[in-house]
């Protein structure tokens, strides 16, 4: 299944990333991402808290050792997922790879589906998405669409313990509930039910 998932409330909509603890201290003070974050390699945020987690094997990875949580406005989000391109030539979407390199070329922003897990990295029966930003949607990014930035690495760091020591108790998250979407971008998603 290849639904989009997340937190959100009546403001916006809450994605990951995973930094140095340095990049993610300095983003929660500034309120948007600076030092420590580069504008000119894509970046990679993701609605689902628990393959943040894994992907940082529970902020404990190299480079990977601060989580940041952000919001986004409601606004921004519903143009990312709409102005997004596969990462991979999918022939619903595209008469041909031509037609699909060429949408590729004229994107900043690009999603691809990886397989979702809960929190202790268990594979679930669907998939959750990721987005890249590069180029000008990376810059709109940091200077417009982010409202907030919460550092979550001891959140992740707990639950990786809990999970190691085979605790059945875990800290609370916020529930991922499916993200209402309109048909055109359900379909721009490549959504399978």
């Amino acid at each position: 299944m290849k639904k989009v998932f997340a937190h959100f409330d009546d403001d916006g909509v809450f994605v990951y990333q995973a930094f140095r603890r340095a990049t993610v201290t300095h983003a929660v003070l500034k309120g948007t991402f600076g030092k420590g974050f580069g504008l000119n390699r894509i970046t990679w945020i993701k609605p689902s808290f628990a393959w943040m987690l894994q992907r940082s094997k529970y902020a404990t990875k190299s480079r990977m050792d601060g989580i940041a949580k952000i919001k986004l406005s409601h606004e921004a989000w519903l143009y990312i997922l709409g102005n997004s391109i596969q990462t991979q030539f999918d022939c619903q979407l595209f008469e041909s790879e031509t037609t699909w390199q060429d949408a590729q070329r004229k994107t900043d922003i690009t999603h691809q589906w990886d397989p979702e897990r809960d929190l202790i990295g268990r594979k679930l029966k669907r998939s959750a998405i990721q987005i890249g930003l590069r180029g000008e949607a990376i810059r709109q990014y940091v200077a417009k669409w982010i409202i907030s930035v919460e550092d979550v690495t001891e959140l992740a760091t707990t639950i990786g313990l809990a999970g190691k020591s085979r605790s059945t108790v875990f800290p609370s998250v916020p529930v991922e509930s499916e993200y209402p979407l309109e048909d055109n971008i359900r379909k721009k998603l490549g959504y399978q039910l």
